[in-house]
């Protein structure tokens, strides 16, 4: 069963293509469940400052939802799933709970982007990597992925070890801090999003390495497929090699999700 659960649309204000358009791609390519995950809009930030080419406004927000439940219906042969993916910002899990208990979802993506105002996966922010300590951002980052799952906002952690995106790499192995992570996200109940969109940048790997899916699966914490499509063609890219590598690695199923409920389905 190929599902995809990370999908973004034209409201993103970073990706081009209705949620019609999405679906019709997803139809092409065989998918059995499509999960929209658009960027929640920048919560944390006073509306002056909240970026629409990096989330949603909030008046576009029910447009959104709209958009989603019109095509469950117009489609009733397709899993259609409405989903958010969040930021996780310290400091402000109560506001953000607030506006996820305020939704009609099916599920939640938590995702880490920000060191403080640095948003490290954007291109036009890399030579920031040039005065920070890559040792020191690799463990920051895992840690507040860490804070995330703790939280118990999130039903999937997005693209967990996003910080190698752009080839930077630590100057020792860091499994200790991949097992600590991993250990978390099973005490917390999450399941990850393994995230084909790594191999489209210059990490050249999936989301996240095959040595984090290993420990994963010993410590049985569940994933799900998500291509991070930005633009129709891109829906369900790269998921079957993904689910070929979590096979050989030794996975049999996936996470799927319905009102933040988790169920699994076959790989």
């Amino acid at each position: 069963m190929l599902v995809d659960y990370h999908i973004h649309t034209f409201r993103s204000g970073h990706g081009v293509g209705t949620v019609k358009e999405y679906v019709e791609a997803a139809r092409k390519k065989g998918m059995t469940e499509l999960g929209f995950s658009e960027h929640l809009p920048l919560y944390w930030l006073p509306e002056s400052r909240r970026n629409s080419e990096l989330a949603m406004p909030f008046s576009d927000l029910p447009l959104y939802i709209n958009e989603v439940q019109q095509a469950q219906q117009d489609n009733p042969d397709l899993a259609i799933k409405l989903g958010v993916e969040a930021d996780y910002i310290p400091g402000y899990e109560e506001e953000l709970k607030k506006i996820l208990l305020s939704l009609p979802l099916d599920h939640v993506l938590g995702s880490v982007h920000f060191f403080g105002e640095w948003a490290f996966d954007d291109p036009s922010l890399i030579e920031e990597y040039n005065h920070r300590d890559i040792d020191e951002l690799y463990h920051s980052y895992f840690k507040l992925l860490q804070q995330s799952a703790a939280t118990g906002l999130f039903d999937i952690i997005s693209h967990p070890d996003l910080i190698k995106k752009f080839g930077f790499k630590p100057s020792s192995p860091i499994t200790g801090l991949y097992q600590e992570t991993v250990k978390v996200f099973q005490e917390h109940n999450v399941c990850i999003d393994v995230n084909a969109a790594g191999w489209r940048y210059p990490c050249a790997e999936l989301y996240p390495a095959p040595e984090f899916l290993r420990l994963c699966l010993e410590y049985g914490v569940p994933v799900t497929l998500g291509s991070d499509a930005h633009k129709p063609e891109l829906v369900g890219e790269g998921l079957c090699r993904a689910a070929e590598l979590l096979k050989e690695i030794g996975f049999r199923q996936v996470a799927v999700f319905k009102k933040r409920k988790r169920s699994m389905v076959e790989l």
